[in-house]
């Protein structure tokens, strides 16, 4: 395929771009990214030989429309993600993931292509912590945040563009992501960071929050299988079976990194944090045939513990400047 991937310098397009390269070398990849705080010519070290990577903002019709012409499918995961940042300032919330959402649909209804779109459990809103239920593709829209908000917004353009326009599309709403080449101010990559450079790690409130913890790599492979096997129109779910608590994540990572359990400090907690996020992901698995490869937890954490071990050079430049983002909100 010829494919155009949107936001493919940030966490989870770089990763999705790094296996692309390696698995379907017959695949002629485009990455398109504004290459703001979140995205890096870095993350796509290894392979920018093999790929086009063009600087642009999916909201300019001028950038899209012919990188979408050019291409047999898009990987839609552009977007403005961090929570914190979105209650800050929601405005680059609106226009990366709704305003560059209805542009990148635009093109590919002229163009005939076929679209994936990317996007969160979180447009779900929260579930009781003790509770049996996990999110379905038939779970109401809940959103909780302005990112959240913006994500459900974009969703339901993708929908209405399926049904009015017949644009030949599918979504999937993942869970919590960690990995390689993830921003330092997200929750896993920041613990491992701050311990890394001598600080204390960080937890909201009690910790209690449950987080569906999915490693980037399976992500990104049931991103593929929705690609080549999935059915337009439909949205999928997914998710690793793998519900954690904020405090069990960060004492996982104290016990790697050779820390004693409490050796972190409590901050204040996010506004409006919502309690827990759990994923059905069984009609993928069923109709697809998707699993999850990287089931071991402990050991995925471990490697990623080692990657940003091993690759100061990418994320060491960007730490102070993050801690004083999160230090000036008392955090």
């Amino acid at each position: 395929m010829r494919l155009l991937v949107t936001g493919g310098a940030g966490f989870i397009g770089a990763n999705f771009v790094h296996s692309t390269v390696r698995d379907h070398p017959e695949d002629v990849v485009t990455v398109v990214d504004a290459l703001t705080y979140a995205g890096s010519r870095e993350s796509l070290r290894g392979v920018e030989d093999s790929i086009e990577l063009v600087e642009g903002d999916i909201a300019d019709v001028d950038v899209i429309d012919p990188l979408v012409a050019a291409a047999d499918a898009v990987v839609h995961f552009a977007a403005e993600t961090h929570v914190d940042n979105a209650l800050a300032d929601p405005r680059p919330f609106l226009h990366s993931n709704v305003t560059g959402t209805f542009a990148v649909l635009e093109a590919v209804r002229r163009h005939g292509v076929r679209l994936h779109h990317v996007s969160t459990d979180e447009v779900y809103g929260d579930l009781e912590l003790d509770g049996p239920t996990r999110f379905t593709e038939a779970t109401p829209y809940n959103p909780s945040s302005p990112y959240s908000a913006t994500k459900a917004a974009a969703d339901m353009l993708v929908r209405a563009w399926v049904r009015s326009f017949c644009v030949h599309a599918t979504i999937s709403n993942c869970s919590n992501n960690f990995g390689p080449y993830q921003h330092i101010e997200k929750f896993i990559p920041r613990q491992i960071t701050n311990i890394l450079t001598g600080r204390r790690p960080k937890l909201y409130g009690t910790g209690a929050n449950v987080r569906d913890w999915i490693h980037v790599d399976d992500h990104n492979s049931a991103v593929r299988a929705i690609l080549e096997r999935g059915e337009a129109g439909r949205t999928y779910l997914i998710g690793a079976d793998n519900e954690q608590s904020n405090l069990a994540v960060l004492q996982s990572l104290l016990a790697i990194m050779g820390r004693d359990p409490d050796d972190f400090d409590h901050v204040t907690d996010r506004s409006g944090h919502d309690l827990r996020y759990a994923i059905d992901p069984s009609t993928l698995r069923d109709e697809l045939g998707w699993t999850p490869a990287r089931t071991d937890f402990t050991e995925a954490l471990r490697e990623t513990v080692e990657w940003y071990r091993t690759h100061p050079d990418w994320w060491a430049p960007l730490k102070d400047a993050t801690e004083s983002s999160y230090s000036k909100r008392g955090q």
